[in-house]
């Protein structure tokens, strides 16, 4: 447990545990309580899980009051560290480990390395009865280098909560859980879009509490090919030339940065038109790689949009980083096209302005129109 169990644990420490079972065993760790500062990122005091004692795989991290299902190591060495910093505390944590048999498939574990070309994972008892409550399951798909991974869910019913806070499928982009890289959270009893990784490696996590459960999910993955950079045709209305669908140039971005048009006359030339708050802003090559948490859709087009409940998202890359800018926490119109694998793209020209709710009366009558 933290120190000073259950009193509040001190400011500005570090405690280790290095957790050892018998050679041939698993390590799996449960959580009995946990209460410590919360943050989206966990920031700020957080536990971290790691595989072995030195320099290995981090299996999770975690804080605020949302207990994780059980925690299995691939060895039989695993590593807890909890970190807090000066500010805000709470109650800290107590956790329980024992030894398991590796790779067991029974009501408890699940998961595992995947490297076939093609292949599936499913929630553990599928598809005879529910799966169990209190699991914890880490799919890690890693694909040559030079591909790319595809996933599809067939079928998929995790009892259903506005935020996904109690059962849940998150997927992320690399090899470890970083809310940083996660593409999306997913409850309920509709089957998530298509996703499609962003290099050769995606983490699936499934995880249920203590209460209610549910038919569970099974999912499909298979290796594809980067595509090589293709040009793109845009809409005869814009003046955009082809090859920025590829990455930003000097001659595109060094363009005035001005919207010009208005709501009217941008709204058939783009292939979709969405509110929402900007929620993440990363700069990659240039440009920069955010994550829209929607308000609402006028036109989706072709634009791949995450659902976790009620609340729904999509990923925009604004080609040139400045142009137009966008800041994180604000509310936005935007419009734009749509890349081949779902994720918006915003150009120099492309029409987006501070969005208020004044405007949703014109955005409504727009939708109805007839482009």
């Amino acid at each position: 447990g933290s120190e000073g169990f259950p009193g509040v644990y001190p400011p500005n420490s570090k405690c280790t545990w290095k957790i050892t079972v018998p050679e041939g065993k698993v390590v799996v760790l449960s959580f009995r309580y946990l209460d410590l500062e919360s943050d989206n990122l966990c920031r700020y005091d957080f536990v971290d899980i790691y595989n072995g004692h030195a320099n290995g795989q981090r299996i999770g991290r975690f804080c605020g009051t949302v207990k994780p299902g059980a925690l299995v190591s691939n060895s039989n060495k695993m590593l807890v560290q909890m970190t807090s910093d000066a500010n805000t505390a709470g109650s800290g944590f107590i956790a329980k480990f024992s030894a398991a048999e590796p790779h067991e498939r029974g009501d408890q574990y699940c998961g595992g390395r995947l490297e076939k070309p093609s292949g599936s994972f499913q929630t553990p008892n599928w598809p005879e009865r529910d799966y169990p409550a209190g699991v914890t399951c880490s799919w890690h798909i890693v694909a040559p280098k030079n591909q790319l991974i595809e996933l599809k869910f067939e079928k998929f019913d995790v009892e259903r909560d506005n935020y996904c806070r109690y059962d849940y499928v998150a997927v992320f982009n690399g090899g470890e859980i970083n809310d940083a890289k996660r593409i999306g959270k997913y409850c309920g009893d509709s089957p998530p879009a298509p996703i499609l990784s962003e290099r050769n490696e995606l983490l699936i996590q499934f995880l249920s509490d203590l209460s209610l459960t549910a038919d569970g999910f099974i999912g499909h993955y298979r290796f594809r090919p980067k595509k090589l950079p293709t040009t793109t045709v845009l809409p005869t209305t814009t003046t955009v030339p082809a090859t920025s669908i590829v990455k930003p140039t000097v001659a595109l971005c060094q363009q005035k940065c001005k919207r010009s048009g208005t709501l009217e006359s941008n709204y058939c030339s783009s292939n979709f038109v969405i509110t929402g708050t900007v929620i993440t802003a990363i700069t990659r090559a240039g440009s920069l790689h955010a994550t829209v948490s929607i308000i609402n859709v006028y036109k989706e087009g072709n634009l791949a949009i995450q659902q976790a409940g009620k609340s729904m998202s999509a990923r925009i890359i604004v080609v040139c980083k400045q142009c137009p800018l966008v800041r994180r926490g604000l509310n936005y119109i935007i419009m734009g096209q749509v890349e081949e694998d779902g994720r918006g793209k915003v150009f120099p020209n492309s029409f987006v302005m501070s969005f208020k709710t004044k405007n949703s009366k014109i955005l409504n009558a727009l939708k109805n129109k007839t482009c």
